[in-house]
């Protein structure tokens, strides 16, 4: 199965469907998160976010997931997840990735757009997507509830004419990292972007969203969510409790591969069945 940009996973009829974005922080998260896909026969994109790049080479990782990506028997997509240097990001074009986000949402407008333009330029002339951000989607520096942070219906059309972006990340009440409060989401405000902006929809911030919540905002116009947080707690707990008993290493990283493809086919089996909810506001 080759590998695929965020265009060619996307149903452009707009079913009631989502792709997940799982962030890979090593190989043992790589292989769990393809053979679940394989297993359930569904789309997934690995992530390769670019702060993990101060702990390992993004050649490695991205050449690692690009090799899996190719002989995988479902469409994956490599992609590299808020890239806010112009230099990581041509690197991760040059080592292969089939798509990029420039995260420019702390950037002034302007700003944003004019870099965010080029970075498309450049991508869509090697054939990979790009997404960009609009809004913002913080960690534990900003009250998510503060719909100031929050993506302008309007801004994000302009914003999405003005670059060629083929994906646009929205701030409508998500955070990444564990939530402090349960999370609100605005669709009311999610409705009103998806009738204004004909581009992928994306929800940062997916760990700790009900499987409810994420259900409506599919049916509302999310075309792809990120998650990882979930899965990173997750697995240090395991980790912390085979330890406590084990000291075979390999049997440790089975208890770790485990533990991802569990929560990688909940999330994947929330994002494409059972999807019987209507964006009924």
């Amino acid at each position: 199965m080759p590998l695929v940009n965020l265009n060619e996973l996307f149903d452009p009829t707009r079913e009631r469907r989502a792709v997940g974005l799982f962030n890979v922080a090593g190989l043992e998260f790589a292989e769990a998160m393809i053979e679940v896909a394989e297993e359930l026969n569904t789309p997934i994109i690995l992530g390769v976010p670019e702060r993990f790049f101060q702990f390992s080479r993004l050649e490695n990782v991205v050449r690692l997931c690009v090799d899996m990506a190719e002989r995988a028997r479902v469409p994956v997509a490599v992609h590299l997840d808020h890239g806010k240097s112009f230099d990581n990001i041509l690197r991760a074009l040059r080592n292969g990735v089939s798509s990029v986000m420039f995260d420019g949402s702390s950037l002034p407008y302007e700003e944003n757009v004019a870099r965010t333009a080029e970075i498309v330029r450049i991508a869509h002339t090697m054939g990979v997507s790009v997404e960009g951000e609009l809004g913002y989607v913080g960690r534990g520096d900003f009250d998510p509830t503060d719909p100031s942070f929050y993506t302008n219906p309007e801004q994000a059309a302009d914003f999405v004419a003005k670059t060629g972006v083929d994906a646009l990340a929205i701030a409508v009440g998500t955070a990444h990292g564990i939530y402090k409060t349960t999370p609100k989401l605005d669709f009311e405000r999610l409705k009103s972007i998806r009738q204004k902006v004909d581009v992928a929809l994306v929800l940062h911030g997916g760990s700790g969203v009900s499987d409810e919540d994420f259900q409506k905002a599919i049916a509302c116009g999310i075309d792809k969510i990120n998650v990882f947080t979930e899965i990173s707690v997750s697995v240090i707990k395991t980790v912390s409790e085979a330890t406590s008993n084990c000291s075979d290493w390999i049997r440790v990283t089975g208890e770790m591969r485990r533990t991802i493809a569990n929560v990688v086919r909940h999330y994947m089996t929330v994002f494409n069945t059972g999807l019987d909810h209507d964006c009924d506001l």
